[in-house]
């Protein structure tokens, strides 16, 4: 059993839902991020999201274009991305870690290193899932295969738009947990609509029986417990890029650490209070 389905199989026991913090590795400054993904965790963070800079991030809205470009101008490039993990595994063994990004920089990283190489060496540098944004599921049986043959999940996007069929194929090759996109747009935009959410999410889960995390347009303490109500995770990442983006060096975890903590306490307060709530169904009905 790998990283991640033993963190959800602990937090749905104890009746909690995950936090999955996303930054993008190496931003604001080069040396940050384990030291950064280790504040995160004390935090509360569940499972971290470790975004891949690339210089055509298609689904990323101008907050995460921004920290791309940043990142990849300080020369933070795959291997630079897996030797962070590495660093972050020599303290913690146990948080799941998963690199999200896109194709080329897998690709290229193979291209460089040898067919295989960026699996191999993911597994080896302590990754324990990997969401490629432009691949399709109808086209990774493959890739999930050799992922799983290393320990590693491979995670998955749907979204408002997301049909029958893809939920479907989805299935078929994810695991570990699945990503709804909870708005129509890039990272940052518009406004959530936790009721659209919970419309979706029954949907969503006649066809995947993994962990359902929810993402996109959560930005707060309110929002995040609104999602936490419905969803199995929530994940945060544009607010925290913002908040983090013009700290100085020895501000940017702390500024990070405070903010993770009013959500998982909000997360938490929402879960206390459903269980509140069901003692008391369950007394007037004895």
């Amino acid at each position: 059993m790998g990283r991640i389905q033993t963190t959800f199989d602990a937090l749905k026991a104890q009746g909690r839902k995950a936090l999955i913090p996303y930054v993008t590795a190496g931003f604001p400054f080069a040396d940050i991020t384990p030291d950064l993904m280790h504040g995160m965790v004390e935090a509360g963070a569940d499972v971290i999201e470790l975004g891949v800079p690339f210089s055509d991030p298609m689904a990323d809205g101008p907050v995460i274009q921004k920290a791309g470009e940043r990142a990849l101008a300080l020369g933070i490039g795959m291997a630079q991305v897996l030797d962070m993990v590495k660093a972050f595994r020599q303290r913690n063994k146990t948080t799941p870690v998963v690199l999200m990004g896109y194709a080329n920089p897998v690709e290229r990283y193979d291209q460089r290193h040898g067919a295989g190489s960026f699996v191999r060496d993911a597994a080896a540098s302590g990754v324990d899932g990997v969401l490629v944004v432009d691949y399709p599921p109808e086209e990774c049986a493959e890739f999930s295969a050799s992922l799983q043959a290393h320990g590693m999940d491979l995670i998955f996007l749907l979204a408002p738009t997301s049909t029958e069929q893809r939920m479907a194929e989805v299935a078929r090759v994810a695991s570990g947990y699945v990503y709804y996109v909870s708005l129509k747009g890039v990272t940052g935009a518009g406004t959530l609509d936790t009721g659209a959410v919970e419309a979706m999410l029954p949907r969503i889960r006649q066809h995947v029986h993994i962990p359902v995390g929810v993402g996109f347009g959560i930005r707060d303490a309110a929002s995040a417990q609104a999602v936490g109500r419905v969803a199995d995770a929530v994940v945060i990442g544009s607010k925290i890029i913002q908040l983090i983006e013009d700290q100085p060096h020895e501000k940017v975890t702390p500024v990070a650490v405070d903010f993770l903590r009013g959500i998982r306490r909000a997360l938490d307060a929402s879960e206390r209070v459903h269980d509140l709530a069901g003692d008391r169904v369950g007394a007037q009905s004895g």
